[in-house]
């Protein structure tokens, strides 16, 4: 996939040190330096244009984002959605560079996810709307492959989670199948996230707003990975049966 922007997009985004962060490999490790607090970190792997990440990051400050996404121009669009949805005044506005103290956006490849974060880093992980990579020769470039799933086992914490969202039936197929052939532990599976309408809580991407307003279903599943909340999902699931 190729995206097209205007010239001067890596300027641009070099210039938002605050934000931007180009140098993944040598936070490993030290994302809770560089956001300066011990936080949870989620991190959005494929953010797109960012609008989720963006309203994630302003619905929930006690958390730390990491948006990822591998395109210069995705990352400017990002950016320009995070400052949108913090209120945040550009460069040209401000006399100091534009900062969101629990956002930043990362420019990496996703294949080598685990060189950008350290072993039990992040609490969550996201997976919105990735590419289905439909064709059965190229399984193994699809997000929820074992291959990238054992990548995120590794950087996910005691408390992790994956959370997957995608309006394509074949990749959510592939994708519980690849969940359970590894022993993972699944919960609130929907076929039809918005079936009853759009929650006021929910915080939507580009894509499930466009695709839910065409009547198209959502897909949606959580994945329980560390120990920790493997017990509470349990303990949860006990009380529920004692009540």
């Amino acid at each position: 996939m190729r995206l097209r922007g205007r010239k001067g997009i890596r300027e641009d985004i070099e210039r938002q040190k605050e934000l931007v962060v180009l140098n993944a490999k040598d936070y490993k490790g030290k994302w809770a330096e560089l956001f300066g607090n011990n936080n949870p970190i989620h991190a959005e792997l494929g953010m797109g244009k960012g609008r989720f990440i963006s309203e994630m990051s302003k619905k929930y400050p006690d958390i730390n984002f990491i948006g990822v996404d591998m395109y210069d121009e995705l990352i400017r669009k990002a950016s320009e959605k995070a400052k949108i949805a913090h209120d945040v005044k550009t460069e040209e506005e401000s006399e100091s560079a534009p900062s969101i103290p629990n956002l930043k956006l990362m420019l990496f490849n996703i294949e080598h996810i685990e060189e950008a974060f350290a072993e039990g880093e992040l609490e969550r992980v996201y997976l919105n709307f990735s590419d289905p990579w439909p064709k059965k020769k190229h399984a193994r470039r699809r997000l929820t492959h074992p291959g990238f799933v054992a990548k995120y086992q590794q950087i996910l914490n005691a408390k992790g989670e994956i959370h997957l969202k995608t309006d394509s039936q074949s990749l959510f197929e592939f994708s519980l199948n690849s969940f359970a052939d590894m022993g993972l532990r699944m919960r609130n599976i929907s076929l039809n996230l918005h079936a009853d309408g759009f929650h006021p809580d929910h915080v939507m991407t580009e894509y499930e707003t466009k695709f839910a307003t065409q009547g198209m279903n959502i897909h949606r599943c959580e994945v329980v990975i560390g120990q920790d909340a493997l017990a509470a999902h349990l303990d949860q699931l006990s009380n529920a049966k004692a009540e």
